[in-house]
């Protein structure tokens, strides 16, 4: 590696025994490093927001965010910071949609412990890691592909509040959560609708779900 400083990398999952199978890896890669460890989406969005990351490692799926949502908030809220997505679900299709959505990469859990090094070292220098066998080039269909550019013209607080609409959180929890009024909260929500051309707060998570189907099959429901 040609940096001398600190790498500082942040480690997103809520597996602490994977966390720290990624920090072995990283420290034998990285030294010295700052690594930083979150195992709830809130903990990575304080990590992020100090400053100074040269990385995240992003599990898909944990406390606060799953499916795409998670990668979505961090590239539009983050946007100099490049992020690894971490999945066990190496699904071709869902690899693709993470590439489309600004990840810099993509690591299946499964992959050995050097590949995880020339990955997170090849992303460290510039450049973008994806398994071999996957082919980039097959693109969405397109209605999808249409809704997939409509969500990357939220910005990040609308995906923070997409995120919790999936959960089935009401106005005022949201407003909670974020530390804003319900009025803002409801001035989100309306702009959510007309960028996704959707008329209900139901048919929003609906088309945050189509985004995910058949890639998370404990995605998001529709409550409320």
């Amino acid at each position: 590696m040609e940096k001398t400083e600190t790498y500082r990398l942040v480690i997103a999952d809520d597996h602490p025994l994977f966390r720290g199978a990624l920090r072995e890896a990283v420290s034998g890669l990285l030294n010295p490093a700052d690594i930083q460890e979150a195992g709830s989406f809130d903990e990575v969005v304080a990590l992020l927001d100090r400053g100074d990351t040269d990385l995240v490692l992003l599990d898909l799926n944990m406390p606060g965010a799953r499916g795409f949502s998670g990668l979505m908030y961090i590239r539009a809220e983050y946007p100099v910071v490049p992020v690894i997505v971490v999945s066990a679900n190496d699904d071709p299709a869902a690899i693709r949609r993470c590439m489309e959505f600004g990840a810099s990469g993509f690591i299946p859990k499964t992959l050995p412990v050097e590949d995880i090094r020339t990955a997170i070292s090849d992303i460290l220098k510039g450049g973008v890691w994806t398994p071999g066998d996957v082919d980039l080039s097959a693109g969405s269909d397109a209605e999808t592909a249409a809704l997939m550019a409509r969500m990357a013209t939220l910005t990040p607080q609308q995906v923070r509040v997409l995120m919790m609409l999936s959960e089935g959180l009401l106005n005022k929890q949201i407003a909670f959560q974020l530390g804003v009024s319900e009025a803002t909260v409801k001035a989100h929500v309306s702009a959510i609708l007309q960028k996704l051309g959707v008329e209900s707060r139901t048919q929003a998570v609906i088309a945050a779900a189509k985004i995910e189907a058949g890639h998370f099959p404990h995605g998001a429901g529709v409550e409320g």
